[in-house]
């Protein structure tokens, strides 16, 4: 028994154990490329059992708090890890010792108060690595960065950070991208930037701008493109530099977040001028506390403003823009401008005088404003923007294709024009634009249908998202159309567009493709036309999965071409749909069955003809009408002693010899003849009936005409299935002239068998014994 149990305590020990280890697994999720994510799964620790397939390990957003010697001493092969936002307070010195690959390491806004050299002096191979958001105050005593050569991203700072030493970058030559958050800094030495001999990319938060200049001075040398976000510009003071201390590497200046005054709008001019080559400036959400009054002497000091070739301003907010004066003070700075952007600016008017001074501008995006055909005509005055070549008006108040049109007939080079999410709605039969234009983009418009409004000098053409439900253009220089999200059933006709080379028209109606209408596109290069409702055809589904020159045109196949019917095969691709035999061949299967059918209808009609079918129909039709009606239940329902079915070419027998021979007997027995006692209007087949079901006897008059007579047919019919449903013996033949067996027909096998099996009256043609005939008929009729 204690073995026994022993068993069992080892058993459960080691589901234990197994169950122990697992959970930490379960909240991975690893690709066979060593990629695992375990963000967001409120992990308290390193998850155990990691191995050297480990490649890629992201621990964001989890509470992990501690990083051990031990959590990664198997992650030998690790070439990213991520543990932002993970709330570390504390990593033990040796934790990234077997971290010898390790490429990418994310240590941003966590609780580390302290940081170490030991935690990087392994990691030689490590090129990114971010310290931004946590709570310590400086990097550390000694420069945390030296060992790392290979370094090019390095991330560090937050709120807490107040100063910034000389050691603290000792030991970095080269940074492709430096991010310092001094948000709050107090004091900076000089030259702790100078040591990094070569900073392509620096981003700078800082609050106040007391240190800004400072801090420039450092990286005159060094600096390719400056960043600063988050600044409140109001008390900034630069000071004017020797032409010996300016920085000719400095090719851009980017402003996010950033307040400027007019007095600071000054001082950021002297920054300008101390960057010789600066070719870009870019504004992004910032604010102008101001209303233009700018120094303009400080402007003319400038050195060298033409070599700003472009402007890049997004979400400028001006709240005194109801006082703002004139940007004359600043036309001069603009003459050789290439390339401006003003985004989401509340802008309305460009004033006609600075259009003017713009002679160099070749590209201008004013999306997302306030632009409307009136302002628009003044901006776009004669000498307006000379060389553009490039307009972007997308997302304004533009009304009026016509409008449009002629108010940007005074620009002569302008070749590009964007004009999408404005509500045009309607097009005009006639428009008239400037002559050198070869791209036009009407997306988001929603235009039902395109007219001879659209220049014919066009080379490419944007119509997507709109109502268009057909495309008959004829546009001889077109090579790229872009189309899709419309409702359009059919691929254009390929006669109105022989250059064309793109055409993009996914997310229409179109069904089906043919044969020849690719044929028909000769030059046609690429073509995407997924998304639209295909009815997979075996026509279409054959042409689609043959032509394999046709899916190098497809740029989209095979994952956005999906059937849309048949409703067996909805939501297949369509490269791997397959139809029956059956779905394939409709039209063959129909006129085989069709055939078949036809044979069976001959094949029937040539049986029901020899074997004499129609009759068994209608017999079957009048039996059932007779068994509709009750059966006989007393004798005093028969109102005859027999019913004589005869034919007419026999009715001298028995109209002259018959009756007269019966109804002149005493006692006279009562006959009913058609000629006499059928109800005129009565349904001859129900007189039949009701003849026979009321008569005791049916007497039939055999002989040839019998044979050949139809209504005979029928009162022997009806008598052959009262004598066989009621099983009664009714039926009297009287055989007036010998008849062959074979005579009567093979539908009367029951006659023939009667006949076969029963005595029969037959007429004599000696006088002497047709008294004894009378008798015996008598006699019959009376059994």
């Amino acid at each position: 028994m204690s073995h026994a149990l022993w068993i069992l305590w080892a058993l459960g020990a080691i589901i234990t154990l197994s169950k122990g280890g697992s959970p930490d697994q379960a909240f991975l999720s690893c690709d066979p490329m060593g990629v695992c994510d375990g963000s967001s799964r409120s992990l308290n620790s390193i998850p155990s059992g990691l191995t050297e397939a480990v490649k890629s390990l992201d621990l964001s957003n989890n509470k992990i708090a501690y990083v051990g010697n031990t959590d990664l001493q198997l992650c030998v092969n690790l070439k990213a890890l991520i543990l932002k936002s993970s709330e570390i307070n504390r990593i033990d010195e040796d934790a990234f010792l077997p971290l010898g690959s390790l490429e990418h390491l994310d240590l941003s806004y966590n609780y580390l108060s302290n940081l170490s050299s030991s935690w990087f002096r392994p990691l030689s191979s490590l090129q990114f690595l971010s310290l931004l958001g946590n709570l310590y105050k400086e990097l550390g005593e000694t420069s945390l960065f030296s060992h790392l050569t290979n370094l090019r991203v390095l991330k560090v700072g937050n709120i807490y950070t107040s100063k910034i030493q000389k050691k603290d970058f000792t030991g970095i030559t080269f940074l492709k991208e430096l991010e310092i958050d001094a948000s709050n800094l107090q004091s900076y030495e000089p030259e702790s930037l100078k040591s990094i001999q070569n900073i392509s990319h620096l981003i700078l938060h800082m609050r106040q701008p007391i240190l800004l200049p400072a801090t420039f001075v450092d990286l005159l040398s060094s600096l390719e493109y400056f960043e600063l976000r988050n600044t409140d510009l109001h008390t900034l003071h630069f000071p004017e530099l020797p032409i010996s201390e300016t920085n000719p590497l400095i090719k851009k200046f980017t402003f996010r977040n950033v307040e400027i005054t007019d007095e600071s709008f000054n001082e950021v001019m002297k920054l300008f001028s101390s960057a010789s080559e600066l070719s870009e400036l870019e504004f992004d959400d910032c604010t102008l506390n101001g209303i233009g009054n700018f120094d303009s002497s400080v402007i003319e000091k400038i050195k060298d403003p033409g070599k700003v070739e472009t402007l890049i301003i997004r979400k400028l907010h001006i709240p005194q823009f109801y006082l703002f004066n004139d940007l004359s003070s600043i036309y001069s700075l603009t003459g050789n401008l290439k390339r401006i952007t003003i985004e989401n600016s509340k802008v309305f008017l460009v004033p006609c005088l600075l259009s003017q001074h713009l002679k160099s501008l070749e590209y201008l995006d004013l999306s997302e404003n306030l632009m409307v055909e009136e302002y628009l005509k003044n901006s776009a005055c004669k000498d307006a923007w000379p060389s553009l070549q490039t307009l972007i008006l997308r997302q304004n108040h533009l009304t009026s294709l016509e409008k449009t049109g002629e108010t940007l007939l005074t620009l002569k080079n302008l070749t590009s024009l964007d004009i999408s999410k404005n509500s045009f709605k309607s097009m005009p039969e006639n428009c008239w634009w400037p002559e050198k234009m070869k791209y036009l983009n009407l997306s988001s418009t929603q235009i039902h249908s395109l007219t001879y409004c659209i220049p014919q000098t066009l080379e490419i053409l944007d119509v997507s998202n709109n109502n268009l439900n057909s495309f008959s253009l004829m546009l001889p220089q077109l090579r790229e159309l872009y189309i899709s999200r419309n409702k359009l059933k059919t691929l254009p006709d390929s006669t109105f567009l022989p250059m064309l080379l793109v055409m993009r028209i996914s997310r229409n109606t179109i069904n089906t493709f043919s044969k020849e209408q690719f044929e028909s596109l000769q030059k046609l290069k690429t073509l995407e036309a997924g998304g639209n409702n295909f009815i997979c055809s075996c026509e279409f589904l054959s042409f689609m999965q043959e032509q394999q020159a046709l899916t190098k045109v497809l740029v989209d196949w095979p994952e956005n071409y999906l059937c849309d019917s048949p409703s067996n095969v909805r939501g297949q691709r369509v490269q791997d749909t397959r139809l029956s035999v059956a779905e394939c061949h409709r039209a063959a299967l129909v006129s085989a069955v069709c055939c078949a059918l036809l044979l069976f209808i001959l094949l029937m009609g040539v049986l029901c003809h020899r074997l004499h079918g129609l009759w068994y129909m209608k017999m079957m039709w009048a039996w059932l009408q007779a068994k509709r009606k009750p059966k006989k239940a007393h004798n005093r329902d028969i109102c005859y002693d027999a019913f004589v079915s005869y034919s007419e070419r026999d009715s001298y027998w028995v109209e002259s010899l018959m009756v007269q021979e019966l109804e002149n007997f005493n006692p006279p027995f009562k006959l009913c003849l058609h000629k006499r006692d059928f109800v005129p209007g009565k349904w001859i087949i129900d007189n039949i009936i009701d003849c026979i079901e009321k008569s005791h006897k049916t007497v039939f008059v055999l002989s040839e005409n019998f044979v050949k007579s139809e209504w005979c047919k029928y009162e022997l019919d009806f008598s052959h299935f009262r004598l066989f449903d009621e099983n009664n013996d009714a039926a009297i033949l009287i055989l007036l002239e010998p008849i062959e067996k074979k005579a009567i027909p093979q539908r009367f096998c029951k006659l023939r068998k009667i006949m076969n099996t029963k005595t029969y009256l037959e007429w004599p043609n000696d006088e002497a014994q047709q008294q004894g005939f009378w008798l015996n008929l008598r006699t019959a009729i009376k059994s």
